[in-house]
Formats: structure tokens, sequence, C-alpha cells
């Protein structure tokens, strides 16, 4: 039930709380009187899209809080609770316009998507008008409408955590599987590791064999290092090519 709806700066309205009150309530006045603007602003509050230039001329900012009291089975408190928000026996709602800008939404005190805002307009308000007949062949509404219709609240309630269980099974299952391909990938590296180790086959004491060997090779790369030295500065154009020259130049 609505308990209170406030305005604050919208459209033609500085400030106006209305208390509906138990029972029905019937708002009458002539054309112009404001009777839209009330209907404009519920909107609003609710999430639906709402006018351009709804807050009131000279201000920054226009909001609209709508209170309501929510039964034990109400169907907004499945909606809260999915979209983790805090629930009780009361629903405050709020909503702030500004001049320029986007607007931003409250689901007590907690900031809400629009989303959430309109989820919990289908279980909270209803408005009926001349064409409510169309509103039938509204798909997202059939299901609402045969689950009341057959009166499944508590085989609703079951299969919603039943599928609530299924998701994090499935979360966990997903998680499960990726630690899995992680070990297999491990088991792989270690396998070849181990497979590259039988074929290098290392024995007790051999490493201070290959030591040895080591330093023979570098020994042996040092020596025809040397050697090829040698030979350059005895070449041709070494000691016996100058050696040469120079005998030449004495017989000459």
């Amino acid at each position: 039930m609505l308990l209170s709806l406030t305005i604050r700066d919208m459209v033609l309205v500085e400030r106006l709380t209305l208390e509906p009150g138990p029972g029905l309530t019937v708002l009458t006045g002539e054309t112009g009187a404001g009777k839209s603007i009330l209907l404009d602003a519920l909107g609003f509050v609710l999430g639906w899209s709402g006018r351009a230039g709804l807050v009131r001329a000279g201000a920054a900012t226009g909001d609209v809080e709508a209170v309501f009291t929510l039964a034990a089975d109400h169907p907004a408190r499945a909606v809260l609770a999915e979209a983790g928000l805090e629930v009780g026996d009361e629903l405050i709602l709020r909503r702030v316009a500004r001049a320029e800008g986007p607007s931003s939404a409250f689901v007590n005190d907690r900031r809400a998507g629009a989303e959430t805002l309109r989820a919990l307009a289908d279980c909270l308000v209803e408005i009926h008008g001349q064409h409510d007949d169309r509103g039938l062949l509204d798909a997202r509404g059939h299901r609402t409408l045969l689950d009341a219709f057959a009166r499944a609240s508590p085989l609703l309630a079951t299969v919603r955590a039943a599928w609530a269980a299924r998701r994090t099974a499935a979360a966990a299952l997903e998680e499960a599987e990726a630690r899995l391909a992680r070990a297999r990938a491990e088991e792989d590296f270690l396998r070849h590791a181990v497979a590259e180790l039988d074929r290098l086959a290392p024995e007790s004491g051999e490493e201070a064999a290959l030591d040895v060997a080591r330093r023979r090779m570098q020994a042996a790369a040092r020596i025809r290092e040397d050697v090829a030295r040698a030979l350059t500065a005895l070449g041709d154009e070494g000691a016996g090519g100058r050696a040469g020259d120079a005998l030449r130049w004495l017989e000459g």
C-alpha cells in the first residue's frame, strides 16, 4: 500500500506530500488542476521514462519519494532480495531529477538502477485506463498472470530457490573444470620435463666429470686460437713474408 508520496520542485509543484491512507482514495479536479502531475511523479519514482522538463523552473534538481508498506508475502520482497537490497516491512523509493544531467534512483537509501525500479513497479502499482486490454498482449506479464491464477506462490518460491541453487552449482562446476584444466596442463609439463631428464640419464658424480671435460674443451679452444694467430704471423703476410722481402732487397 502507498503510505505517502512527496514531491519537491517538480513541474509546478514546489513541495507537496500526499498521504492516501487505507481504503479508496479519489482525486478529482478540473483540467489543469494537477492530477497528471501526481501521476507523472508517481511514474517517475517508479522508474518510468519521464518527460522532459520535469524539474521546476528555477530549481537545479527535483525529487519524488514514495513510501510503501509490504506484506509478508508481497512479491516486491523477492525483487529486493534478488537485487541485493534491504528487505523490510517498509519500502522507500526516491528518484532525483536534474535540470541538466541524468537522474538517480534510490531504494531504501541505496542507489538502484532503473530496471530494479521497473521490476518493483510491476508488483507495487497498477494503472488502469481505457486501453488496459492491450496490456494482456504483453508477453512479459503472461507468466505472472499464469502463476497468480494457479496460486502457485509456494511452488514459485521453490522453483526460484532451485534455480538459484542450480546457478551456484553451475558456477562451482565451471570453476572446478577450470582447476582441472590447469592441473592437466601442469601434469603435461611435468611429464615432458621428466621425459627430458630420463633421456639425459644423469649419473651420480657426473657433474665433476662434465666440469673436467668443459675445462678441456675451453683449453683446446684457446690452443686453437693461439695456433691460428701463430700461422698468421708466419704466413706470407707475417714474419715469413717480411723476411723474403728483406732478402730480395739485399740481393737486389
